[in-house]
């Protein structure tokens, strides 16, 4: 079973069986029995990648059960799988594309062939323009329309052209130009855009609108309420246009008709999934933030992890222990969702960004060839930083019924130091992960005085199963680090399951149908419906009510 080629199912293979009956040894065995056996453990089982430290003795399992694990994936064609990606094969079935966002980071002479063409030299040229521009904006050379520089700068996208660099912003805040605001508008809903500019002087103002065929819904009605706006306030048609806005395409002429100016398009390509992009033209945005400099830095960063994931062996390799850690839980112990803990107010938005690059990746159904799965795919992803979510869902972590794996991720220095802010903080984060994996017993309880009918509630069971990732400092270097490995453990686990990670028919759908009911919402005269009982009653009702 290697790329997909065959019918076999992996739950049909002598590995998996192998899991499944180490799985019937294993559900019953606690942590404190894991660490009690091998004391160690917390010093053996743990890897390093560039900046990246990873704990994973606190999971329930053994050495044994990685060597199983690691097993799996040389069954699935990891290895054969990995080479494909990186020799720009069309792994990517359904639309019959390279799956290449690892070009993007690519250095300057390395050579990635798409039919014949290195793709590399296209990348640099990119990122050589972008930095031209984010320079101009940044010293104060692009003007705007009455001669102004540049204060504000919006972000209009959504999907991947949103989270990416939202996420990524908010994460390098610390190292942005503080003189300027940034500001990211997503959604539909006319009140992100009108609270996006509400306090902003539009003579002061550029507009980055991000979409590859400049034909996105949401966005394009973003951008032509950003255009009114901007219109409505300062006037100049379309020479003020080409002064505030720029876009990030590859539709030249669906630019030029918005009235931006197409030598102010930065282009990318076919071969880059919008959540995996943000690294790519669609981090404008962020470039002007941080500047060209950190921006490379954080390719870099990227980059390190690129190399690990392609040359380390599976069982020191940290984005194949996280994906195979992953199936463990989904595939034998039944877990549905996953917990993604920042201990970093910086990283507000990454778990959010990782909901995209996770669910839309791997919430599939059918395999590679067509076939309906057998076996859980993609997990719920969800989370917020320590130490708020301590005082919001950990109750259901430490002492609900579900299982749900966590990743616990912290940095050794702070970005402000503040009196012992930054101590109280992982002092947290180690805590929560040793709590969590032994708990407390009856018996301790019993021993701190507990009256007997209050015992059962301050029990805590433990063996909940925790992976703790640490880093020196969240530097651009290091985010791009934590990305990539998140972005290659939703590869190793796609290709575990034998899915597709790179496309994503799910987001059509409703959005063929909303295609339908905009008209019927906007009809002066009561429309004819069509749809079922309730989405008819529904849309009657708002036409009344709005």
């Amino acid at each position: 079973m290697t790329n997909g080629t065959g019918t076999t199912q992996i739950t049909e293979t002598p590995e998996w069986k192998a899991l499944a009956e180490h799985h019937a040894s294993m559900r019953g065995v606690h942590l404190r029995e894991l660490f009690a056996a091998d004391p160690t453990r917390g010093e053996t089982m743990t890897c390093e990648a560039g900046d990246l430290y990873l704990d994973w003795s606190k999971n329930r399992l053994t050495a044994e059960t990685i060597a199983l694990l690691v097993a799996l994936a040389e069954r699935a064609g990891l290895r054969e799988r990995i080479e494909a990606m990186f020799g720009g094969e069309r792994i990517n079935v359904t639309e019959r594309r390279p799956v290449l966002h690892v070009a993007l980071r690519a250095p300057e002479g390395a050579s990635i062939l798409v039919d014949g063409q290195d793709v590399v030299p296209e990348v640099h040229a990119v990122l050589r323009g972008m930095a031209a521009f984010a320079e101009r904006v940044r010293s104060g050379v692009w003007l705007g329309v009455t001669g102004r520089p540049i204060r504000n700068v919006v972000n209009i996208g959504i999907g991947g052209s949103d989270l990416g660099p939202a996420m990524a912003y908010e994460a390098l805040r610390d190292y942005s130009d503080r003189s300027r605001r940034f500001r990211f508008v997503s959604n539909v809903d006319g009140t992100d855009i009108w609270e996006a500019t509400a306090d902003l002087d539009p003579a002061e103002t550029l507009f980055i609108v991000s979409s590859k065929t400049f034909t996105t819904l949401e966005t394009l009605t973003n951008a032509h309420s950003a255009r009114d706006w901007l219109l409505g306030k300062l006037g100049g048609g379309e020479e003020a246009v080409r002064h505030h806005f720029v876009a990030v395409s590859t539709n030249a002429d669906e630019v030029a008709r918005f009235g931006i100016d197409p030598d102010n398009m930065f282009g990318f390509w076919d071969w880059v999934g919008g959540r995996y992009s943000y690294d790519s033209a669609i981090g404008l945005s962020l470039m002007v933030a941080i500047g060209p400099r950190r921006f490379r830095e954080m390719l870099d960063g990227f980059r390190v992890i690129d190399e690990h994931f392609r040359g380390a062996p599976f069982e020191r390799n940290l984005p194949v222990l996280l994906g195979l850690i992953g199936v463990w839980y989904g595939d034998f112990f039944g877990a549905e969702t996953h917990a993604v803990l920042p201990y970093s107010q910086y990283l507000e938005r990454f778990p959010a960004y990782l909901q995209q690059l996770d669910m839309e990746s791997n919430g599939k159904s059918v395999t590679l060839a067509g076939d309906p799965v057998s076996y859980q795919t993609g997990p719920i992803v969800w989370g917020q930083p320590g130490t708020n979510g301590q005082h919001a869902f950990y109750q259901l972590i430490h002492q609900g019924t579900k299982l749900i794996p966590c990743d616990f991720i912290g940095f050794c220095q702070p970005h402000h130091a503040m009196g012992d802010h930054q101590d109280l903080l992982m002092a947290n984060l180690f805590a929560q992960t040793e709590a969590l994996a032994f708990g407390k017993t009856a018996e301790e309880v019993a021993a701190e005085g507990v009256p007997d009918w209050q015992r059962p509630h301050r029990v805590f069971p433990g063996n909940r199963p925790t992976s703790t990732i640490l880093a020196t400092k969240l530097t651009p270097g290091t985010l791009g680090q934590l990305v990539a490995l998140y972005e290659h453990k939703v590869f190793t686990q796609g290709t575990i399951w034998n899915i597709n990670s790179f496309d994503q028919w799910g987001v059509e759908l409703g959005k063929v149908l909303a295609q339908r009911i905009v008209p019927q919402l906007e009809a002066t005269d009561e429309p004819a419906l069509d749809h079922d009982s309730s989405t008819n009653t529904l849309i009657r009702r708002y036409r009344r009510l709005r």
